[in-house]
């Protein structure tokens, strides 16, 4: 396979080719969050075209590319189930990305492009070029909105809950921006506010009041004294962390504020429970007679290092494995009872960035892993 950047020749050309085009074609129709509607409209008309069972909810789609099993049963014949899974929205769209996508040597450059209409473009691929006859598990497609916004807003919990067909299947692969790596598990996510209180006063005179911000003090020191604290999960190890993302106190310039605010993301391990997670969070802030109100709420995912359809893509394709140190919606599918890992081809670094670009030739290596783990 060609390095990244050179272009790739004979078959891999085409091939780079058709998914560079395809990604570019996704791209040329912007989706942000809660824009999604139209983009779906185009997948909807692809899939029903082509396959035999096609359900959307909302703004997303669950597409069958082979017969859908009835929900709770394997598919026909015994096959696994394997989802190739992946969200249409993008972060807001910076306004000089607002051209067309275009072509800079051999990287396509178009807002989503790695995060990640190029992993959309490879699933769809796989799905209209490798037929049920060369393959020895089922596929289906989930496509969903919403995945950039709050936890509670995603569009893949309807979704799964509209098609329990899909809870029958035995992995679940989201082509998130994952550099061509295998990217095992993640790590679930709180945000909460954190509220100090404390007595206003005028500032040429502090101690007839209480500063709030002074207050925060503590609480900021502990934080960043806090050593990451390391779990094993599946053969790969995750750096749980606490981070203050926000701090917002006082109005006027001259007055003492009598009130602090903290926003507070707790990136937890995958041996923790939300209930475990925020409990956690509490008491930390509590120590230091701080308010909580969890805000946000996304959980953890073990690595499943050592389940069959994953080893067995790692002995095909030798693919590098490492742990996901972020969130994604792999934790959302092992809550329906769904293993689930993140391989695709975007760059991660790219995610979310002004200019973002995608390698052309990252597209074709990502069809080549899948393509070799999903053949007979």
């Amino acid at each position: 396979m060609s390095a990244a950047g050179a272009p790739p020749a004979g078959p891999a050309a085409e091939l780079a080719e058709e998914l560079a085009g395809r990604t570019a074609d996704l791209c040329a129709r912007l989706s942000p969050t809660g824009e999604e509607g139209p983009l779906c409209d185009e997948l909807e008309r692809w899939a029903r075209g082509r396959f035999p069972a096609v359900r959307r909810v909302g703004s997303s789609l669950a597409a069958w590319v082979d017969a859908a099993p009835a929900a709770g049963a394997p598919s026909a014949g015994g096959r696994p189930l394997v989802l190739l899974c992946g969200h249409l929205d993008t972060v807001p769209v910076h306004a000089d990305d607002r051209g067309p996508p275009r072509r800079e040597g051999g990287r396509l450059v178009a807002p989503g492009a790695s995060d990640m209409k190029g992993g959309v473009a490879v699933a769809m691929a796989l799905a209209e070029r490798l037929p049920r006859a060369a393959r020895d598990v089922d596929l289906a497609l989930v496509l969903y909105a919403r995945e950039e916004g709050p936890y509670a807003e995603d569009e893949l919990e309807p979704l799964l809950a509209a098609a329990p067909e899909l809870g029958a299947a035995a992995l679940a692969i989201c082509l998130e921006p994952t550099d061509g790596r295998l990217q095992l598990g993640c790590l679930g996510s709180l945000h909460a506010t954190a509220r100090l209180r404390g007595r206003a006063a005028h500032s040429a005179r502090p101690w007839q009041g209480e500063n709030a911000i002074h207050r925060a003090g503590a609480l900021l020191a502990e934080l960043a004294g806090r050593a990451p604290r390391e779990v094993a999960s599946g053969g790969q190890l995750f750096r749980e962390v606490i981070s203050a993302t926000r701090i917002e106190g006082g109005g006027a310039r001259n007055v003492v504020p009598d009130l602090c605010a903290l926003n507070l993301n707790f990136r937890f391990a995958p041996d923790r429970t939300l209930a475990g997670a925020e409990a956690e969070l509490v008491a930390l802030a509590a120590r230091h007679g701080a308010e909580v109100e969890v805000t946000d709420r996304a959980p953890a995912c073990p690595a499943h290092g050592d389940h069959p359809l994953v080893r067995r893509l790692v002995a095909r394709t030798g693919v590098a494995t490492e742990p996901k140190q972020a969130w994604t919606d792999v934790a959302r599918l092992h809550a329906h009872g769904v293993a689930a890992v993140n391989l695709g081809p975007g760059a991660t670094a790219q995610a979310h960035q002004r200019g973002e670009w995608i390698e052309v030739a990252a597209l074709e290596r990502a069809y080549r892993l899948l393509e070799a783990f999903l053949r007979v």
